[in-house]
């Protein structure tokens, strides 16, 4: 599966001068935990919520300061067309959660730690439906308020 297949898009970005203030109100109003910062549509770094938390009122900065001030920079990537295995270890490796994703250099979205588990829980679900039926004799319901044990028919 390539990274195309489980990213996010289109990324929410914002310019490199904007005012932090309209940072969180881009990442309230498309309900996302980070935006990438483009100049000229090129990557120039990301800023996540907890960057705004911790990076700006902590330290005290005014709402007015602009987003340069607390992003991360430069900004760990993955390619559009990369394996999934390649961004998990990506992932792993840079201790992020979330990745920009390129296509020729062009942020065309965003792979994030949550994606991820979606992609991880589905492979799962594949693999285990068919034991999940043998295991528990009877079609999944509602829970039982029986908690004593069955006994398996072989």
């Amino acid at each position: 599966m390539k990274v195309s297949e489980a990213m996010s898009h289109p990324a929410v970005s914002v310019p490199t001068r904007t005012p932090l203030r309209q940072v969180a109100r881009e990442m309230a109003e498309y309900g996302v935990g980070s935006v990438v910062v483009t100049e000229g549509g090129t990557l120039r770094g990301i800023v996540t919520d907890r960057d705004l938390a911790l990076g700006a009122l902590a330290r005290g900065l005014d709402a007015d300061e602009v987003v340069d001030s607390v992003m991360t920079s430069p900004v760990i990537t993955v390619n559009v067309t990369d394996d999934i295995h390649a961004a998990y270890r990506t992932f792993r490796t840079a201790g992020v959660r979330r990745l920009p994703v390129l296509e020729d250099h062009r942020v065309v979205g965003v792979l994030t730690v949550d994606d991820m588990l979606v992609d991880v829980f589905q492979r799962l679900a594949d693999l285990l439906g068919p034991v999940a039926w043998s295991v528990l004799e009877e079609p999944p319901g509602p829970p039982s308020m029986d908690t004593r044990p069955h006994p398996r028919t072989p």
